[in-house]
């Protein structure tokens, strides 16, 4: 993805690993990291910052809803977090809120992660709130997934 200019919204981040690279892409755009866990965010923190980047905004979620405005992120990614997430649908109608038209949704799974969904999953899930598979990477053990929004569409 093309993410110069763009707003990203990252979920889970844990202590940042996948934070950087993104965050490095980020020319003009900003990124958001949200997480439950306010220790996660105090070691994505310190990692970013050692790193030297400030293109970074930090945010603890009560793991219901997100204090985000409407349309306001292009994309929202999260790597081996939604298998953990209670409430599957209420995050997927809050990404829905939040995402700008066509805006997009990766979702990344990993082999030997206990709470791994699977392809078939992730797509009924996402079929509902009106996205599309994009695009996919990898295999069934470990893929990205990116659900586009469809363009116009707000059932939230």
């Amino acid at each position: 993805m093309n993410l110069k200019k763009n707003s990203v919204l990252e979920l889970g981040p844990g202590p940042g690993y996948f934070s950087i690279p993104i965050a490095r892409k980020l020319i003009y755009g900003k990124q958001y990291l949200a997480d439950i866990q306010p220790e996660m965010l105090e070691y994505a923190k310190k990692r970013l910052n050692k790193r030297k980047i400030e293109n970074v905004e930090y945010h603890l979620c009560n793991g219901k809803t997100f204090d985000f405005k409407d349309n306001f992120f292009d994309v929202i990614f999260l790597v081996t977090v939604l298998g953990e997430v209670e409430n599957k649908e209420a995050y997927i109608k809050e990404f829905a809120r939040m995402l700008k038209s066509d805006g997009v949704v990766s979702v990344t799974e990993l082999a030997g992660d206990p709470d791994k969904m699977s392809i078939e999953e992730l797509s009924t899930l996402f079929k509902k709130p009106n996205y599309f598979i994009h695009t996919q990477y990898g295999s069934k053990k470990k893929f990205t997934i990116n659900f586009r929004k469809e363009n116009g569409k707000q059932d939230y």
